[in-house]
């Protein structure tokens, strides 16, 4: 199967080395998004809410650049720094997917990059 790498401006560009998005035939494995800002590459202002939709529209965006859209996502997994945010973020999320959404874990980590509050990566099927 061929492997594509997959990039949009309308997303923040990768703070390593590895790739915002990769398909391999119909399936789209999604990096773990943080709430940057695309546009300036700095992190969103606010709390949870604020950073969870900053991250569920870069990942809109990575969705959108290969024709798909948030129906497409099979799968995520969600890291947040605090689970007490659960509640928080959950609210957010129910908003992006409203029907069918995806099968998802939902974990607390020690510390995400640039002390995110959370950060989310996504499988699609395309």
């Amino acid at each position: 199967m061929e492997k594509k790498i997959i990039a949009t401006p309308h997303a923040p560009k990768a703070i390593g080395p590895y790739s915002q998005a990769v398909r391999t035939g119909n399936l789209l494995y999604v990096s773990g998004q943080i709430p940057l800002d695309p546009a300036s590459g700095e992190m969103v202002q606010g709390g949870i809410k604020e950073q969870t939709e900053r991250v569920l529209k870069n990942i809109t965006a990575i969705m959108e650049e290969v024709g798909g859209t948030l129906d497409n996502v099979v799968k995520t997994t969600v890291y947040l720094q605090d689970m007490a945010h659960f509640a928080d973020m959950n609210g957010v999320y129910a908003g992006f997917f409203k029907s069918s959404p995806p099968a998802r874990a939902t974990v607390q980590v020690a510390a995400l990059p640039k002390n995110a509050l959370v950060e989310i990566d996504a499988i699609a099927v395309i």
